[in-house]
């Protein structure tokens, strides 16, 4: 399943497109998602485009065909220790997911993109020391998540996988950002600012509320139009400008010693 998150100025159009997963690297090995980057900066002109994967599948040949239609690759990391990696469900067969981090770190800067590192804050690296890595990686932005529970997501009986062992309080978060307080790329995010603050697209592009604690989905756009689906987004624009979600999103207006 993919899912779109697009901050949108409803009078004067789309200025921000992120494509998120499920893995947006695995249909077509990476072609589909590197068309979808290509239309968005040539066809549509938008400002930003940007990406959230797991690198697992990224090759330098996408880099090479789309590279400079791409704004922003955002790389899941939740841990530096690989043991840790194996516990949250983040390893990469036999590949080192820390050593492939730093080779995608690599690549972006050889083709112009800015990159950027999402972690997800949960039992079991909530005590790491992540300072040294993230400051030798030096990310545009680091992104913090607390490990947020949406109910058909990864809770409940139907849930499509069980975060419930991963969560941590309130107070486990802010002891972590309190660690890493010195890194001055650090943009946290805990349950509250998460929860309404992105508007979300799935695949038949629905707008996606999450403020009841699960998606629930509004009519599709095709059908009834960006105005009147977005009202049931659940979209809390004063939380998105709070969390720091309008920033400086498009490379060419970075400046990055690439």
């Amino acid at each position: 399943r993919r899912q779109v998150l697009c901050p949108m100025k409803i009078a004067q159009g789309m200025e921000k497109i992120n494509f998120s997963g499920g893995e947006p690297f695995l249909q077509d090995r990476g072609e589909f998602v590197g068309k979808l980057v290509q239309f968005c900066k040539q066809e549509l002109e938008l400002p930003s485009v940007s990406i959230v994967s797991n690198g697992s599948l990224i090759r330098k040949l996408w880099f090479e065909k789309y590279g400079e239609y791409l704004d922003i690759l955002a790389i899941s990391c939740d841990s530096f220790d690989e043991d840790v990696n194996v516990l949250i469900g983040r390893r990469q067969g036999k590949k080192n997911h820390v050593e492939n981090l730093h080779k995608l770190r690599q690549w972006c800067r050889e083709y112009a993109v800015a990159f950027k590192i999402n972690s997800v804050i949960n039992r079991f690296n909530v005590e790491e020391d992540m300072n040294e890595q993230i400051k030798a990686l030096n990310p545009v932005r680091w992104k913090v998540f607390q490990c947020l529970l949406i109910e058909g997501e990864n809770s409940g009986e139907d849930a499509l996988r069980e975060a419930e062992k991963f969560v941590i309080s309130d107070e486990d978060f802010d002891r972590f950002l309190d660690r890493h307080k010195d890194v001055s790329c650090l943009v946290p995010e805990s349950n509250q600012k998460m929860r309404d603050s992105y508007l979300i697209l799935d695949e038949y592009m629905r707008f996606l509320n999450c403020r009841n604690g699960r998606k629930e989905p509004s009519k599709s756009i095709l059908d009834v139009g960006v105005e009147a689906a977005i009202k049931f987004s659940g979209f809390d624009e004063k939380m998105f400008l709070k969390r720091g979600g309008k920033y400086v999103w498009s490379k060419a207006d970075m400046k990055l010693d690439w």
